[in-house]
Order: structure tokens, then C-alpha cells, then sequence
């Protein structure tokens, strides 16, 4: 009986074995999608901050008046009078 076990614990062995060296048996696949998803979700992570971010700055659009202002102003770059517009290089991160 132990011998049968260990012979049958061997050829599962072997076909686990192989089934991980087969490309065609779908093993590296598997381990390719899972990475794929981890990738996947992590974007989805980032871009569902980015959707909370922008939906905070439209509700402040909504409700504050002053908010809706300043943002007109910089994107038409306008300036009240005695104002002077100060335009930094493309590309330079601006502190709001």
C-alpha cells in the first residue's frame, strides 16, 4: 500500500513537473494573466484617486464661488485690474 502511494505521489509529481515546463499547458499563461491583473487593478487604483480629486474640484466649482473664479482666470489667464499675471515654463508643477 505504501509503495502504490509513493508511486502515485510520483507521477503527480511528474505531471505537475511537466505541466509547469509545458508552455501549452496554460501554467505560464496563468502566472501572465495574474500579473496582468495586479497591473490592471493597480491602474484602476490610481485613476479612481484621480476621479476623486477631480470630483472634489467640481464640487468646489459648484459650490464656491471663488473657486469658479480663479479657475476662469487661470485658464484664460485674465487678472482683475491692478493684478499682474505671472506665467511659469510648460510643464513646471504649480503649487495651488
Amino acid at each position: 500500500m505504501r509503495r502504490e502511494w509513493v508511486i502515485g505521489a510520483a507521477i503527480v509529481g511528474a505531471a505537475v513537473g511537466v505541466a509547469v515546463a509545458d508552455d501549452s499547458a496554460g501554467i505560464r499563461t496563468w502566472r501572465q494573466v495574474r500579473q496582468d491583473l495586479r497591473v490592471a487593478e493597480a491602474r484602476v487604483a490610481e485613476l479612481e484617486a484621480r476621479i476623486e480629486v477631480r470630483e472634489g474640484e467640481a464640487a468646489a466649482l459648484k459650490s464656491d464661488p471663488l473657486a469658479l473664479e480663479r479657475a476662469i482666470r487661470e485658464d484664460l489667464g485674465l487678472a482683475r485690474p491692478g493684478e499682474i499675471v505671472v506665467r511659469g515654463l510648460p510643464g513646471t508643477p504649480r503649487n495651488p
